[in-house]
C-alpha cells in the first residue's frame, strides 16, 4: 500500500518508530505532489481543499499502515484516511486531519454540514485529487 506523507510522517526515524518495525517494512518511494489540497498548519498539519501540496509517497504494508492509523487518531476522529487516484494509475491513501481539533488557521474549516470524512472524501473527488510521483 502506498501512503501520501507531508509532516512528522516524512522523517524516516519517525516512521521507524511508529511501526516498530525493522528494515523492508516500509519504503519510501519518492518525492510527491498532492493536486487539489492545500496544507495548512496548527499543532499538526493538515489540509484543506484548493492548490497542492508537496510530500513523499511511501510504500508500507498493512501492519505498518495500521499502527500509523493508530498514531494519526484515525480511530478518534483526529484524522481521516482517505484513498487517492494515482496520475499514474491506482491509487494512494492521505491522512487528513479535522483543522478545529488540530488548532488549524480559522481559514482551514470546512464548510460542510456532513460528517467530516464525508466533506473530505467529496472534496477530493470534486476537485479532481490525484498524486504525482515525481522520478
Amino acid at each position: 500500500m502506498q501512503l501520501f506523507v507531508y509532516g512528522t510522517l516524512t522523517d524516516p526515524a519517525q516512521i521507524e518508530a511508529i511501526v516498530d518495525a525493522g528494515p523492508g517494512t516500509f519504503e519510501f518511494v519518492g518525492p510527491t505532489t498532492l493536486e487539489g489540497f492545500r496544507r495548512v498548519d496548527g499543532r499538526y498539519p493538515t489540509l484543506v481543499p484548493g492548490g497542492s501540496v508537496e510530500g513523499r509517497l511511501l510504500a508500507v504494508d498493512k501492519r505498518a499502515l495500521e499502527r500509523l492509523d493508530r498514531y494519526e487518531g484515525v480511530d478518534q476522529g483526529l484524522y481521516v484516511r482517505i484513498a487517492v487516484p494515482k496520475a499514474d494509475g491506482g491509487q494512494g491513501w492521505v491522512y487528513v486531519g479535522h483543522p478545529d481539533r488540530l488548532g488549524a488557521d480559522a481559514d482551514a474549516a470546512w464548510p460542510d454540514e456532513r460528517s467530516f470524512r464525508e466533506a473530505v472524501e467529496t472534496a477530493a473527488a470534486r476537485r479532481d485529487a490525484v498524486l504525482r510521483v515525481h522520478e
